[in-house]
Parts: structure tokens; sequence; C-alpha cells
């Protein structure tokens, strides 16, 4: 009977198995960042619960820096991936659709109770669908190079950028009691309008990489001078952005349809211009 179940001796030369492959520290690192983004966006929430209104939009705010640097750091060190897209999307719907709406509604919209929830909802919903869009959207490999310098609709963290703006007026001494929580209602519903719909917003990602040499101080000053206002004066400014913000739009829904009317025009004038064929 002991034959049949003889000793195994494992081989000294035979090379250990890997139970799971090595992953590149460039693939690495942008999700690190994505996810310090969706820490800052549960630590918001936190800092709502307990009354910290300020270090609760900051934390949103910081989400939102480092939202932007996740993406370019993985472009720039090649370790883009299909992980790293979705883990994006999620943390993105923490920090820019959960948790501002949870903030407005500790902040005002708590005061006219299940409209207000409705509201909050609303928003974080929109984000939601936002981002679900973004997602399966196909890039056009026709698609004019102008058009990539405009966003379908409001993007994510300009969405929870602008939702907040009740609270950078308050934070500023702008007086707001619970006569105007419905206003706030509305407004929050207005960016949730804006964030799913097709109103094309400006997005700068055609901008010159390259800048005339006489603007170079210039922007370096200004550069200077912006990050010393907002530190000093940051919901002021924060106040400022977000109304230019707005009033631009209506700039990029015109500057878009002319530049689409001129793109139409173009083929028929091309069709128009070509002799008539010898067989006519």
């Amino acid at each position: 009977m002991s034959d049949l179940f003889p000793p195994f001796a494992p081989d000294k030369d035979e090379p250990r198995r890997r139970l799971f492959r090595p992953v590149s520290l460039r693939v690495i690192l942008p999700n690190l960042v994505t996810l310090l983004a969706l820490c800052l966006g549960l630590s918001a929430i936190r800092l709502a619960h307990e009354g910290r209104l300020e270090l609760a939009v900051m934390a949103v705010l910081a989400a939102g820096v480092l939202d932007g640097v996740d993406g370019r750091l993985a472009r720039l060190l090649k370790g883009t991936s299909r992980f790293g897209a979705e883990l994006d999307s999620l943390a993105d719907f923490v920090s820019f659709g959960v948790a501002p709406a949870f903030i407005l509604f500790t902040f005002g919209l708590k005061d006219i109770k299940s409209l207000g929830w409705i509201a909050a909802l609303v928003f974080a919903c929109a984000m939601a669908l936002r981002l679900a869009r973004f997602n399966v959207m196909n890039e056009d490999p026709n698609r004019p190079e102008w058009k990539k310098n405009y966003f379908v609709g409001m993007p994510a963290p300009a969405g929870a950028l602008v939702s907040m703006l009740p609270i950078y007026l308050y934070l500023i001494g702008v007086p707001i009691g619970r006569i105007v929580s419905p206003v706030i209602a509305i407004y929050l519903l207005i960016v949730a309008f804006l964030m799913v719909s097709t109103i094309p917003t400006f997005s700068g990602k055609t901008l010159g990489s390259r800048i005339p040499r006489q603007w170079v101080l210039p922007i370096f000053v200004a550069s200077v001078a912006f990050v010393a206002l907002l530190v000093s004066f940051p919901f002021e400014v924060l106040t400022v952005i977000v109304l230019a913000y707005l009033g631009l739009i209506p700039l990029s829904v015109a500057r878009y349809r002319s530049r689409s009317r001129l793109d139409a025009g173009a083929p028929a004038a091309a069709t128009a211009a070509e002799p008539p064929s010898p067989d006519a």
C-alpha cells in the first residue's frame, strides 16, 4: 500500500511560479493619484457632515486638481489602461457628484426637506449619466480639429465647481437664509441639466502649445498674481471664476454654431466650384 502514494520531493532547481504578473510602476502611479482624489471626495462628505464647509469645499477642489493630473500623468508615462479609466469614472462620480450634492444638502437644501433631497439626487444622477455618456462616446476619426476645443455639455469637474456657487457666496458674506433654499434647488437642477445636455462648452484642448516670446513674462506674473489671490481670497476668486464660466457658455454656443455653419457651407461651395463633367 505504501507504493500507491510515494513521497514527493520537489525539484530544487525548478523555478518558482508567480501567482500574479508584475505591474509596471508607470501604470500604478496614475491610479494612486486617482485613489487620492477619491479619498478627498469621501473626506469632503465627512467634513460636510461635521459642518466644516470651507474644508469640504477645498477637498472637492483638490480632488478636481488631482483629476486633471492623473489623466495627463497616465498619458505622459504611457500608463493608460481600461482599469484606470473605470477607476477614474468611479472616483469622479463620488468627488464631483455625491460629495457636492451632499455638501449642498447639508448647507441649505435640507431646509426644504424632500424637495432639497430630490434636487441633490437629480444632480448626482446627472453626474453619473454625464460620466457614462463620456465613457461610451466613440471618437470620430473624421471629427474636425476645431470640435476638440468643445465639450458636449458641462464637464464633471466644472459641474462640481459651478454647483457650489451658493456656498462661495455664503462664505464671502452674502446673506443666505431658508428663503433662498428653493433658489438653490432650482440652480442645482439647472447645473444638472447643463451636464447632461448637448450644449457645447469650451474645453481649451486645442489652445496653442507654444506661446509667443513676448507673452512669457506677463503670463508668469499673471499666474503668480492668480495663485496669490486664490490663496488670500479663495471664495471671492472662485465666485468670479464660476460667474465668468457661466457667462462664456452662450459665447461658446454661438462660436460652435457659427463654425458648424461654415463647415456645412464649405462642401457645398466646393461642389459648386467643380467644373462641369465633359459628358454633361
